[in-house]
């Protein structure tokens, strides 16, 4: 694995421990973040650290129980890691739980990551939503 898969895995290890601070660091100041449009609630552009932690990492830390990403491989080439797995959690509101796949595509520039796309079937997670 390349170096920057290496720091993929990594983050995805310190996201499952709850070390958010581990994985802002590797974020650019001005790094694109790109939730699924339809993933609830989340579903948008996010610019900056600041942005992606208030507008995607506290909702799922909040909103959800137990919400894992779980990456089931990850494949490296130069500036760009994609990563492939599985999501799952309970939405507390509803009780109800999920599990959808996931792909992960993440770009690096100068030793931070500057861009992410996320693709799911954000379908799965919004039926976990509705009452």
């Amino acid at each position: 694995m390349s170096d920057n898969g290496a720091i993929i895995s990594g983050m995805y290890a310190s996201f499952a421990k709850g070390d958010v601070p581990a994985v802002l660091a590797w974020f650019d100041p001005k790094i694109e973040w790109h939730e699924a449009d339809g993933f609830p609630s989340l579903g948008g552009i996010y610019n900056g650290p600041d942005a992606v932690l208030n507008g995607v990492f506290i909702p799922l830390g909040t909103d959800w129980d137990g919400f894992t990403v779980t990456p089931d491989e990850i494949v490296a080439s130069g500036d760009r890691v994609i990563a492939m797995g599985h999501y799952a959690g309970k939405y507390k509101a509803t009780g109800k739980s999920f599990r959808t796949p996931f792909a992960h595509a993440w770009r690096f520039a100068n030793g931070k990551i500057v861009n992410f796309h996320q693709y799911t079937d954000t379908a799965i997670v919004q039926e976990a939503t509705i009452a």
